[in-house]
């Protein structure tokens, strides 16, 4: 792994920073700014991540170990790779082939479904890696993205997340608040967050947890909880985390948050939870990414040209 993909995890720091009393002083531009300290149940949260993480760790070393065997990896040009079950990765053949190559693929795809590129290959498969041009690349970039805004909103506004879906440009998150709104002036505040939060390069990490742990670990949030008894049938589901941010997620992302080179929030709006009008209503934040900052010039260049 190079310099320019090595993840920095700068939460447990931050964790011990900050006052007793929470800041939600106004930023310069008169937006809200973050929290300080950040709200009690991402400690929590990430308290039982890390040890369900460190159990989990200890059983793939196990399996990597025992059943680890060689597999061949069929690239779509019908070359042949050797490589090993439970330990080899697809960003590790991306490495092998080039580092070019492995630097801008935004994620993999083994025998035709998307695929974290740090979760080890299981067996003889097929392997494409996919670039931003490409549609479920950019389904995966934005629904990475998602993470990185969810994760500045929960530091900004300390409400409870709901559902944050990619969509056809771009993606929105929607959050509940107790009390108080999203506000356009608060757009530069959740941006700098952003930033930080993509300077860190934090890994994507995918985890399978069992339903009702998650309902425990998701207690202070009822709309996860509604996610998880409505919508989960089955034993475990899994959840990803990037810092601070564990959040209920099929996956996949790309590697760390750094891979998000140019992020924008451009919009919000009022919602009501799926809809319903006699729901709770929610606070909707839209942005849109790119791996490179001339891409998002060029959108709101376009955006702008419409607009007029």
């Amino acid at each position: 792994m190079g310099s320019e993909e090595k993840p920095v995890d700068a939460v447990e720091e931050k964790r011990k920073e900050g006052g007793k009393k929470k800041n939600k002083e106004g930023s310069r531009d008169g937006g809200q700014a973050e929290l300080n300290p950040w709200p009690e149940y991402i400690n929590t949260r990430l308290e039982m991540y890390n040890k369900l993480k460190a159990e989990h760790d200890s059983l793939l070393a196990e399996k990597a170990e025992k059943d680890s065997k060689p597999i061949k990896v069929t690239l779509p040009d019908g070359k042949q790779v050797d490589a090993e079950s439970w330990k080899t990765t697809s960003y590790q053949i991306a490495c092998g082939i080039s580092q070019g190559l492995a630097d801008n693929t935004v994620i993999a795809k083994v025998h035709k479904v998307v695929w974290d590129l740090d979760h080890p290959l299981e067996k003889d498969c097929t392997l494409e890696l996919l670039k931003f041009e490409e549609e479920e690349a950019q389904e995966v970039y934005w629904h990475s993205s998602v993470h990185v805004m969810g994760e500045a909103m929960e530091r900004v506004y300390g409400g409870c997340l709901c559902y944050g879906p990619q969509i056809e440009n771009g993606f929105y998150y929607n959050m509940y608040l107790e009390e108080g709104g999203v506000s356009s002036n608060d757009f530069s505040s959740l941006e700098t967050s952003c930033k930080k939060i993509i300077k860190e390069k934090q890994a994507f990490e995918r985890l399978e947890v069992k339903k009702e742990t998650l309902l425990d670990m998701f207690k202070y949030n009822k709309f996860k909880c509604r996610i998880l008894n409505e919508k989960v049938n089955i034993p475990t589901t899994t959840v990803y985390r990037c810092g601070p941010l564990i959040d209920l997620c099929r996956g996949p992302h790309v590697r760390h948050t750094g891979k998000i080179k140019a992020l924008k929030i451009h919009k919000n709006s009022s919602t009501y939870w799926e809809g319903k009008a006699d729901m709770e209503t929610l606070q909707r934040i839209y942005g849109i990414s790119f791996p490179d900052s001339k891409m998002l010039k060029e959108w709101e260049k376009f955006q702008e040209e419409a607009k007029n």
